[in-house]
C-alpha cells in the first residue's frame, strides 16, 4: 500500500512507483473511477486530441456553397416524395 497526502486545493502526487507502473508521464491524462468506497486510477491512452489531423476533409477547404446546395437538393427530393 502507497499513501499520499491530499492538499488543501484537493490535490495530491501519484506515487512514483505508481507512475512508472502504469506508465503515466508529465502531462498524461488519468481517469478517477469510483467503484463504492474505493476510487481506481486510469491512464488515458489515444484521446481525441492524440487523433488530431489523422483523417483528411474530402476537398480543403471544405467548399460550404456546395454542401449547402447539396442539403437543399436532398430536401427537395424528400419533399418531392411526400407530395
Amino acid at each position: 500500500m502507497l499513501i499520499s497526502r491530499v492538499t488543501s486545493k484537493g490535490q495530491t502526487t501519484i506515487p512514483k512507483e505508481i507512475r512508472d507502473r502504469l506508465g503515466i508521464k508529465p502531462g498524461d491524462t488519468v481517469a478517477f473511477v469510483v467503484k463504492g468506497e474505493t476510487a481506481v486510477i486510469v491512464p488515458i491512452r489515444g484521446t481525441l486530441r492524440d487523433l488530431r489531423g489523422s483523417i483528411r476533409p474530402r476537398k480543403v477547404p471544405e467548399d460550404l456553397e456546395e454542401v449547402r446546395k447539396e442539403v437543399k437538393r436532398k430536401i427537395a427530393e424528400k419533399r418531392k416524395g411526400k407530395g
